[in-house]
């Protein structure tokens, strides 16, 4: 029995030996294989950042986008201010641009015209005669205070006729108060008389300063008698000292009597003008005030 068994167990041939050492070499010779969980959280991949614009290179961009839109509108608004600027009247011609609307406002544009003051200064060459309010452009001279705002039938009814003594010396100005600027019933409103010395005073100055222009410094007045609705004035002003920039002018305001009596002082005021120092660049725009 023992020799059966060991019969039974046999030596592996050489070839079955050479096939198991191959196949074994092959095994351990095997390439690992990378192992990864496909639940992992973890990325394999990271993209790479997108570049962001600078905020000083849009900073530039939406600044020049400003000054171009700002140069353009400026360039398109300094056009239509020259253009109105040229076509300005001369004095001479505001002589003859009023057209009376109505028979009451033409006998009172007349009675101003003929009056003896308006007569003899006219015939003064000291004197050159204009109508100021007529200088200033349609489309301005509505959204001007005295020329369009308070001018017409029952406030200042016709503009102003304005005789003004060579380099800014003095000047007359005479016009025709209505009944629809009053303050109390039937007398003129005391801040339009105030408004009227105000740009009168400053008118007369004007062509005494460096580039012809000011502004108002200090405006004093003093009222002496009421100033009746309905009725004709002389504004009256003379510049009493220049030191360079500055001019000191003193005027009134007085009734224009139609029939020989004396004139009834109304109002009376001192004010001092300065020019601005950007006059000079300002000066072709104050030709419409």
């Amino acid at each position: 029995m023992f020799h059966q068994s060991f019969q039974s167990f046999r030596i592996p041939s050489p070839s079955i030996l050479h096939s198991s050492r191959l196949l074994t070499r092959s095994f351990s010779v095997a390439p690992k294989r990378s192992y990864s969980r496909p639940y992992s959280t973890e990325s394999t991949t990271h993209p790479s950042p997108q570049p962001q614009r600078s905020r000083f290179r849009r900073f530039i961009g939406f600044t020049s986008i400003a000054v171009f839109a700002f140069t353009v509108g400026l360039t398109y608004q300094t056009q239509i201010t020259l253009s109105r600027i040229m076509a300005t009247p001369t004095e001479e011609e505001t002589l003859t641009a009023f057209i009376a609307a109505d028979p009451m406002t033409s006998k009172i544009d007349t009675t101003i015209r003929t009056h003896p003051v308006a007569e003899a200064l006219r015939a003064n060459s000291e004197f050159s005669e204009s109508r100021p309010h007529l200088t200033i452009p349609e489309p301005m001279r509505l959204r001007n205070l005295t020329a369009g705002t308070l001018a017409g039938p029952g406030k200042i009814v016709v503009p102003p006729y304005v005789f003004s003594e060579r380099d800014g010396k003095s000047m007359v100005s005479l016009m025709y108060l209505g009944g629809d600027v009053c303050g109390h019933q039937g007398i003129i409103h005391g801040g339009l008389l105030a408004t009227l010395l105000d740009e009168g005073l400053a008118r007369c100055c004007f062509p005494a300063l460096p580039n012809k222009v000011g502004v108002t410094a200090n405006l004093n007045i003093d009222y002496r008698a009421p100033a009746m609705a309905n009725q004709y004035v002389a504004l009256r002003a003379e510049t009493v000292k220049v030191e360079g920039r500055k001019a000191w002018v003193e005027g009134r305001i007085e009734t224009l009597p139609v029939d020989g009596t004396d004139p009834v002082v109304l109002v009376e005021a001192k004010a001092l003008f300065i020019e601005p120092r950007q006059a000079a660049a300002l000066s072709s725009l104050y030709k419409v005030a």
